[in-house]
């Protein structure tokens, strides 16, 4: 057990989530782009959401935080702080102001209040991290000088990727919104025990404004501007391992646990999860690394073994994880060489393979990192909501199998490319299974259409102009129309109207 007691604080008393219809499912997906469906399944999941013409990051979060009002009778009047995290901004000047318009408008409608118009309404981006940031940022509202009153965080995001491209497949889009409160209902936050790490690094997964604009780089000139961003796979891996490594053991500093002691104490583990494998393969990592700093003598003994199965020396492994070993510019190779880094922890990933292979790895994994995850195979990639959207499906999970978890310490771990992430332990808190009824995440995938080939490719480039699901939509909020007055004393010219589309 965590020897560390810590004081009940602020945190998270709700939450929901929401899944525009349009769903690609991976297999058919994996037969129309000749893809092995066994390995797709294994190391990405089983399918995605794709927003139709009339849906964007302000529609599913605001579709996702009306349903966190509705379904925990939430005041309006009583919301302080209204944050948003996103990587899919359409504006560059408003954000969260955007969703608190559709809110107020769909609240009058039903017959109740609209929110304070004393309510902040900041908007965080950094890359996936946008909204644990936004959370934290709420948490310390709720602690402080919002004492009393209440935060809504929503993270909302659509991670679309070029077709052909390695992260084709790991597409998603959703929303998910979280009521945070100074006496949470559902978990607290220990943020004094919080870990952070962030270094800057050049090219990992950016949305550079001016590629557009670079003759090249657009192959169809006809599609619609997207979103891709641009990335290399194995750096990013490299660049999520390491900040995420940076993070967690800055959390294990503070909190005075060793490794090994912390995984396994902890009756869960949250992470950023882009796919399937990657929190597999980083807890994998943290592990080993774990392992390489023990002191007993049947961590030793299992690090041998696993050094003599990956066929490097146990004295590497350890040089890799030496306290007063100085972490690796990943950056530096690019800037000097123009090319990305080899691999800077080679013995450790080779060691975490290994450790994959194990048995009694994969218990662990299946006791600590299962919770949720079958349903998160079926949302895809959702940047910035990904992370709460497997809390969400945890914590539900959890409340329909009646698990005790109420006071047992779990972990969450946040990160964004470019590169940073965030630590965070939590805890459930006595009644928590009230709150996490109401999440709604199973109920969020129910209202799936299956995209044909062709409905994909169309709405994929842009030249689908209906909306497809019109059919499957109760009270949710859409595009109505964009301004094209770009007149001297009025202009409104890109600027989108939206509509509440109240259910019959």
């Amino acid at each position: 057990m965590l020897r560390r007691n810590v004081a009940r604080a602020a945190g998270v008393s709700g939450m929901a989530v929401f899944a525009p219809p349009c769903r690609v499912d991976l297999k058919q997906w994996c037969e129309w782009s000749k893809n092995d469906w066994s390995k797709v399944s294994s190391v990405v999941g089983k399918s995605f959401r794709i927003p139709a013409p009339n849906e964007n990051a302000y529609t599913m979060a605001a579709n996702a935080a009306l349903r966190l009002i509705l379904n925990n009778d939430v005041d309006p009047q009583n919301v302080g702080f209204l944050g948003l995290g996103t990587e899919s901004s359409t504006d560059n000047s408003a954000g969260a102001v955007i969703v608190r318009g559709m809110l107020d408008k769909a609240l009058v409608e039903l017959g109740k209040k609209p929110l304070s118009r004393h309510c902040e309404v900041p908007e965080f981006k950094h890359a996936c991290l946008g909204g644990i940031y936004a959370l934290k940022s709420a948490a310390r509202f709720a602690a402080t000088d919002g004492k009393n009153k209440q935060a809504i965080v929503v993270a909302s995001d659509i991670a679309e990727y070029a077709r052909g491209s390695t992260g084709e497949q790991t597409q998603g889009s959703g929303a998910v919104a979280m009521l945070v409160e100074d006496k949470p209902r559902m978990f607290s936050l220990d943020l004094a025990a919080s870990g952070s790490g962030s270094a800057y690094r050049g090219p990992d997964f950016r949305k550079p404004v001016k590629r557009h604009f670079i003759p090249g780089y657009r192959e169809d000139p006809d599609a619609k501007i997207a979103d891709f961003p641009v990335f290399s796979g194995p750096y990013s891996t490299q660049c999520y391992l390491e900040e995420t490594m940076t993070a967690v053991e800055d959390m294990l500093h503070k909190l005075d646990q060793r490794p090994s002691d912390f995984y396994n104490s902890v009756s869960a583990l949250f992470f950023h999860r882009p796919y399937n494998m990657m929190p597999i393969q980083a807890m994998s990592f943290l592990y080993a690394r774990g392992l390489a700093r023990s002191t007993s003598e049947a961590n030793k003994e299992r690090l041998a073994a696993l050094c003599a199965k990956a066929k490097v020396s146990v004295d590497a492994v350890r040089a890799d994880a030496a306290p007063d070993n100085v972490t690796p510019d990943l950056f530096a190779a690019i800037e000097t060489t123009g090319k990305p880094p080899k691999d800077m922890f080679g013995p450790t990933n080779a060691v975490a393979k290994a450790l994959r292979a194990e048995p009694a790895f994969t218990d662990l994994l299946n006791t600590k990192m299962a919770l949720g995850s079958e349903t998160m195979a079926q949302f895809g990639n959702l940047y910035t909501a990904s992370l709460p959207a497997w809390i969400a499906a945890g914590f539900e999970e959890a409340q329909q199998r009646k698990l005790p978890v109420s006071g047992h310490p779990m972990v969450i771990i946040g990160y964004g490319s470019g590169d940073a992430a965030e630590s965070i332990p939590i805890r459930p808190v006595d009644g928590w299974e009230t709150p996490a009824s109401k999440i709604g995440c199973l109920k969020a995938l129910e209202n799936a259409m299956d995209l044909t080939h062709e409905q994909y490719d169309q709405l994929h480039a842009g030249k689908q102009e209906t909306d497809l699901a019109a059919a499957y939509r109760g009270n949710e909020f859409l595009v109505s129309h964009t301004g094209m007055r770009n007149e001297t004393a009025f202009q409104d010219i890109g600027v989108d109207y939206y509509k509440f589309n109240k259910a019959q």
